[in-house]
């Protein structure tokens, strides 16, 4: 949906046939377009019938409550990599990655409790004066007045070093963790791909899977710890289970643990110098940052859709659901749902209601990480507003090229010295 010359995209949002919108197109999110797409399907179709896409016919639910509606019945809109998965992509046959995000109850309950502990508030306690003291580090290590990459020197940085942690991996070996979680999560369409095929996607998941079993297996043989291997070596729903079942779990701690902290960490910054008002607010009241986390994660909205399967006829916003439709919730427009949240388009620090926010998901599914991920962002700008750091963004971010991941590649900064 590339907007000819001359024809802006809220034009072509609103002049193009409604039957030819089409928002699983990457491109959309690439060139940071989406918002007239999803404003025009909120008001005249929010669960609207996409016939022909790249990914084939699906419902695009637009809505907040609708969203919510979906996410809360997983009786009857199901997850499972059996009939397709998570992604509007289906999961490629003799290639998925089953864990409990993939999964229907019982089989969902029984692994995400035996793993939850890796992320309890006892855990969480334990580690923030970890990521503090990592977090300082960072920041102290910055350049003063010249030209970075904020993506690159802090986001990415932090979320690695935690992937180390949750892992109990080396830490000098962190960026394998980053370009394994990169190459997992993909668009394997996209200009900077690491991989360009499903098939060589599986061939690396596969070796990542064998590196970290010849891991499990050595923490099998010992005490029990509290990095998420260990966890999984003793436990009793995941310790007996096989090889490609012990490489989608860990691939959802890898990508879970990754993406939505490190692009919340970048499109925090990004939103704050967008509403220069609001940051003035928050230095002048720091005691808001817990409030503005959770701006920060809906404003940003990491994960853009969930797809779901219906496994029987349903009804949703009064459109008629088949049993085997794709159905596909988008998260990033219900972030922007004015009927839910007021000034939706806009960056508050201090809202009402913060954490009403979808970007965490609903139900059985909602983000296990989501404390941990809050904590980061927490210490990260509890350290920002006590060093007082005046931050500037200097040119426009670069966006991944993705319909799954409303991720930063590149956020150019300056500090002032």
């Amino acid at each position: 949906m590339n907007a000819p010359v001359g024809l802006d995209h809220r034009e072509l949002a609103y002049s193009m046939p409604l039957d030819k919108i089409d928002v699983s197109d990457p491109r959309l999110y690439y060139d940071d377009v989406w918002r007239p797409y999803f404003e025009r399907l909120r008001r005249e179709d929010p669960v609207h019938y996409t016939p022909e896409s790249p990914y084939g016919p699906y419902w695009a639910v637009s809505k907040y409550r609708d969203i919510v509606q979906v996410e809360v019945n997983h009786k009857v809109f199901s997850s499972s990599d059996e009939v397709g998965g998570i992604m509007i992509n289906d999961a490629p046959k003799g290639m998925e990655r089953t864990s409990f995000i993939r999964m229907d109850p019982p089989e969902h309950d029984e692994q995400r409790r035996e793993v939850s502990s890796t992320v309890n508030p006892i855990t969480l306690a334990k580690m923030e004066s970890l990521i503090r003291e990592r977090t300082n580090m960072v920041l102290d290590g910055l350049p003063r007045g010249e030209t970075f990459n904020w993506v690159e020197r802090v986001s990415i940085e932090l979320t690695s070093m935690m992937l180390a942690t949750l892992f109990d991996y080396p830490i000098d070996q962190k960026a394998k963790l980053i370009r394994w979680s990169d190459t997992f999560i993909c668009d394997i369409n996209a200009p900077d791909a690491p991989v360009h095929s499903e098939e060589e996607r599986f061939a690396e998941q596969m070796r990542f899977a064998e590196h970290m079993n010849e891991i499990w297996e050595e923490r099998a043989k010992k005490p029990k710890s509290f990095d998420v291997i260990s966890i999984m070596a003793h436990g009793e729903a995941t310790s007996k289970m096989t090889l490609r079942q012990r490489m989608g779990i860990l691939i959802l701690f890898l990508v879970g643990g990754n993406d939505t902290t490190r692009n919340s960490m970048s499109g925090g910054l990004l939103g704050l110098s967008r509403f220069p008002d609001q940051f003035r607010k928050l230095r002048e009241n720091p005691e808001l940052v817990t409030s503005a986390v959770s701006e920060i994660v809906r404003w940003q909205t990491p994960v853009i859709h969930m797809r779901r399967t219906a496994l029987e006829d349903a009804e949703i916003g009064g459109k008629p659901i088949k049993a085997g439709d794709k159905v596909v919730v988008w998260y990033i427009s219900g972030n922007r749902d004015e009927e839910q949240i007021e000034r939706a388009d806009e960056f508050i620090v201090d809202r009402k209601r913060p954490r009403e926010h979808m970007s965490f998901g609903f139900g059985i599914h909602r983000c296990l990480g989501n404390r941990l991920a809050e904590l980061q962002l927490r210490v990260l700008w509890e350290e920002v507003l006590r060093r007082d750091l005046r931050i500037e963004v200097v040119d426009k971010p670069v966006y991944a090229y993705s319909n799954f991941l409303h991720a930063i590649r590149s956020l150019p900064v300056r500090i002032e010295a």
